[in-house]
């Protein structure tokens, strides 16, 4: 067998802190949970189970693959470290990560959607704005890992660099919405980008995921072309901006070019906002998340 399967060695104490890591995983899970309950005032088990409001699930799922993401940059971060100081690292991340990406979502829904009542719409089942929702919370929390594994340690000076990348990341991705926001009003007649979520617009909800995801994956690669300096609050901070505009710059002219070669013969962006064409809005997300994947790639690959 040992010639067939040929496995690392692994210490005797790693299932240990594995057991430990899963365990406050899911404990924070269940914080997300109840404080999702506390903010929209509802019973998850009597819109999920009784009430199948799909749009309700689809925030929920967001909201938890969310923290799964920022966890999974957390885990396994203090191994070796002692049984005591895994357990106080993973809780003192994890609760960050909860409060940083809460506070994505209250940013996107009260600055970025301003002119939609995101909690009362997805309580009327809207799938088109829950999608945003939830694509909004993931894509932010795909920022975050990405910021978590870029320091070093766990002191105030790691949480200052998060915190602070965090905030400036959240605001390319309200430029890149309010930009986007520019271009369907000049295309449709001045018509409002947010009303056509509202009235339920799914292709258009499925276009702008693709987004948010997309830039939010490119960003991330940002980390590997910056080097990280403790005590550099003002050098983090600009050089995470120049290279997020960059970086998104990179992506909308990929994307834009991907789209002309791919779905030439084709008004796709007519497709999209009037004919309200879900197929051709699920080629536009995969493009995005596709050429940010690859770039995300290159970059990696080349920083390592």
């Amino acid at each position: 067998m040992e010639t067939l399967v040929k496995l690392v060695p692994l210490s005797h104490d790693l299932w240990v802190y594995v057991a430990i890591d899963v365990a406050l995983a899911l404990l924070l899970l269940l914080v997300m949970k109840w404080t999702n309950r506390s903010r929209t005032s509802v019973s998850v088990s009597d819109e999920l189970g009784v009430k199948d409001n799909f749009a309700f699930g689809i925030s929920i799922a967001g909201g938890m693959l969310s923290l799964c993401i920022v966890l999974s940059s957390v885990v396994g971060r203090h191994v070796g470290q002692g049984y005591e100081e895994a357990a106080l690292g993973m809780l003192m991340f994890g609760f960050v990560g909860i409060l940083l990406v809460k506070f994505g979502r209250f940013a996107h829904d009260k600055i970025v959607l301003d002119a939609v009542d995101t909690q009362h719409k997805i309580s009327d089942r809207s799938v088109s704005v829950a999608l945003v929702d939830a694509s909004s919370v993931v894509a932010s929390a795909i920022i975050l890992r990405s910021m978590m594994e870029w320091v070093n340690g766990s002191d105030v000076n790691a949480i200052i660099a998060i915190v602070t990348g965090f905030l400036v990341v959240l605001t390319i991705l309200l430029i890149m919405t309010r930009i986007y926001e520019i271009r369907y009003a000049l295309q449709n007649q001045n018509h409002s980008f947010q009303s056509a979520l509202e009235t339920g617009q799914l292709a258009l909800a499925v276009q702008h995921a693709g987004n948010l995801l997309g830039v939010a994956l490119v960003v991330s690669s940002a980390g590997g072309l910056l080097e990280y300096n403790p005590e550099g609050y003002v050098s983090n901070i600009t050089g995470w901006l120049v290279t997020s505009v960059a970086l998104a710059l990179l992506l909308w002219i990929l994307v834009a070019f991907s789209k002309k070669m791919l779905l030439s013969g084709m008004n796709y962006q007519q497709e999209v906002d009037q004919q309200h064409n879900v197929g051709v809005a699920a080629v536009e997300l995969t493009l995005s998340i596709g050429m940010a994947l690859i770039v995300s790639g290159v970059l990696n690959s080349s920083a390592g």
